[in-house]
């Protein structure tokens, strides 16, 4: 079991990082070749630079688990666990920032959002900022709560790594930690949930008017819309079942205060299973779902009724 899920781990950081790469390149390309990009470009790229980063430094900590390096000082070990989790929870939030991106994208001209299109892009490098500020701060305390604890065992420390561990906090930073993570994923949730749903009826609406306005031949087949409609729902509900799975291996660890090697990694591998998968969803989906593609479609239906 313990060689099994060592190559699942490696496994899983090889492909992640290559198809992530392979998605920062044709969008970083889209970005900065085309001469009008498409709003969620820029954030395309930086969830992939992002999933890149977070996949590298699980290798780190994957390699520094079952004992692959030399053992880590405590500013090695700090300065890893932290971006790990700053990786995931920018993760978090500029997935939530893509599908709101998406959303207003596929806005008709007559919707409320369509104010925000010619805006989007200026307004995502703020958003971006905004993330890395929040995320920054909000994990700080690992700054403070991970050291590096080479062939020491304490009950009171949760195992990380080889060379590191966590260190209970004070009860008083500890809620206020978990007061703003909640914040922020009940807040990125209900935000993608809003605008998954909204676009979904979007092309469920596109959908009859195209069935309405061409003959019963065409309609027959498969339209962009439902393949774009049924991408946008797998890629949400993945990202959801992968979300709360996390949610209850984390909570079991701390729970059990476990410190077991094979459970780490094992839980490692359900916590970046999104970023692997993902790039491979997207791709799909943003092919699929150019700027503006329903919402001239949607512009024209009136007229040609």
């Amino acid at each position: 079991i313990f060689i099994d899920v060592k190559n699942a781990s490696f496994s899983e950081i090889g492909i992640g990082i290559t198809a992530n790469a392979i998605l920062l390149i044709f969008h970083f390309n889209t970005l900065f070749l085309k001469h009008r990009p498409k709003p969620t470009d820029l954030i395309i790229v930086h969830l992939a630079l992002i999933h890149i980063v977070m996949l590298l430094t699980m290798g780190f900590m994957t390699a520094d688990i079952f004992g692959s390096q030399k053992l880590w000082d405590d500013i090695k070990c700090k300065s890893v666990i932290y971006f790990y989790r700053l990786m995931r929870g920018l993760s978090f939030c500029t997935t939530c920032l893509l599908s709101v991106t998406q959303a207003i994208t596929l806005s008709p001209r007559s919707s409320y959002l369509a104010k925000f299109k010619h805006k989007s892009s200026h307004q995502n490098m703020y958003s971006i900022f905004f993330l890395w500020v929040f995320n920054t701060a909000i994990n700080s305390n690992f700054l403070i709560s991970t050291i590096a604890t080479p062939n020491v065992t304490s009950a009171c420390l949760l195992f990380v790594t080889e060379s590191c561990s966590l260190c209970p906090v004070s009860y008083f930073f500890r809620y206020i930690y978990f007061a703003l993570v909640a914040f922020q994923e009940v807040s990125m949730m209900g935000l993608m949930a809003l605008s998954s749903g909204y676009m979904v009826i979007l092309l469920y609406q596109h959908k009859r008017q195209t069935q309405h306005l061409h003959s019963t031949n065409l309609s027959s087949k498969t339209s962009p819309e439902k393949k774009a409609t049924a991408t946008i729902l797998l890629l949400m509900s993945f990202f959801v079942v992968m979300y709360f799975l996390d949610f209850i291996v984390s909570s079991s660890s701390r729970m059990l205060w476990n410190n077991d090697p094979v459970r780490l990694c094992v839980q490692m591998i359900v916590g970046n299973g999104y970023a692997t998968i993902s790039p491979l969803l997207q791709s799909n989906t943003y092919t699929l779902n150019g700027p503006g593609w329903l919402s001239s479609k949607h512009q024209h239906s009136p007229q040609q009724d």
